[in-house]
């Protein structure tokens, strides 16, 4: 028995000195100055668990009866979304706020007073859009439902297609973005890229009837503009085709370098197209391809046919 306390004590010993000297490392300013981030006014950092809360809020509110835990009716209806707003309004201000006093470089209590009247500025403004983001959102459902042959009703692609889940955290996103609130639109659309697999920018400009079929693997940049009634299949880049660079070798920000698609246009999986180039309405993009020219409107871009080669016992013939 001393002999075991003996080892356990030389083990807590040497452990302490280990830590003691991973600390020291860890604590060094040329170790962190790269990846951490301190506010003057010591206001915490936008918070992961209380944007998945609002959001989880907004789907109540955006969907009724969908994602509620209680049975809605027409008299019940009202009391359940006052309820739901009161709940967000102050949970939202608060990752605006934070959002603002991340990216502050205010000194005084005053720089902060501006963040909060900015932020309850902005949480007004973006309740005020929520009509607007849920007739958005139910073009969508349509889009969806009646743009795949699987689905069943709209209420199955309301509950489970990843399109409609993408997009709802999209919109939210977008209007966010819309306002200049930083950090959190890109937070949000990066939760839902984890929940789906669909990767899109919140700068991004997405049209009315939107449908993106299974949507895994779909990446759409900043500066893309995408128009109505348009349907994507997996795979799918609207991506960069280069990226100028300013005087000292760096990419310039915010330039439009991105492809700007027409309505009614299809794109089937795995095309890959890039540029600032535009495809006109209506066109047909065939999967696989690659593009990085303009394409009229009304046009058909295929791969060739596959060529078939008949072999016999390994060799052909």
């Amino acid at each position: 028995m001393v002999e075991r306390n003996e080892f356990t004590l030389e083990f807590n010993l040497a452990q302490d000195e280990l830590l003691a000297e991973v600390v020291d490392k860890l604590c060094r300013p040329a170790s962190y100055d790269q990846v951490a981030h301190h506010t003057v006014m010591n206001t915490p950092t936008p918070s992961l668990h209380g944007l998945e809360e609002i959001i989880k809020t907004l789907r109540t509110i955006l969907f009724p009866g969908y994602f509620s835990p209680m049975v809605l009716t027409p008299e019940s209806l009202r009391h359940s979304v006052k309820a739901a707003l009161d709940h967000v309004f102050p949970l939202l201000w608060e990752q605006v706020r934070r959002g603002f006093c991340f990216q502050c470089h205010e000194h005084d209590r005053e720089g902060c007073a501006k963040c909060d009247d900015q932020a309850h500025e902005v949480t007004q403004s973006f309740l005020n859009r929520l009509p607007e983001v849920r007739a958005r959102l139910a073009m969508d459902v349509n889009a969806a439902y009646e743009g795949d042959p699987a689905a069943n009703s709209p209420d199955e692609t309301i509950f489970s297609y990843p399109s409609i889940r993408f997009l709802t955290y999209f919109r939210i996103a977008r209007e966010l973005h819309l306002q200049g609130v930083p950090y959190l639109p890109r937070i949000i659309t990066e939760i839902a890229h984890s929940q789906t697999g669909i990767d899109i920018h919140p700068g991004a400009d997405l049209g009315e009837r939107l449908f993106m079929d299974h949507g895994t693997g779909i990446v759409i940049g900043e500066t893309a503009i995408v128009g109505r009634n348009v349907r994507i299949y997996q795979g799918v880049t609207l991506g960069a085709i280069s990226f100028p660079l300013d005087e000292y070798g760096k990419p310039i920000k915010g330039i439009p370098r991105h492809p700007l698609v027409e309505d009614d246009v299809v794109i089937y999986a795995g095309a890959t197209i890039l540029g600032r180039i535009t495809i006109g309405r209506g066109s047909v993009i065939g999967g696989n391809v690659w593009i990085t020219k303009s394409v009229p409107p009304y046009t058909r871009v295929l791969q060739d046919k596959p060529k078939l080669i008949h072999y016999n016992q390994g060799t052909e013939s």
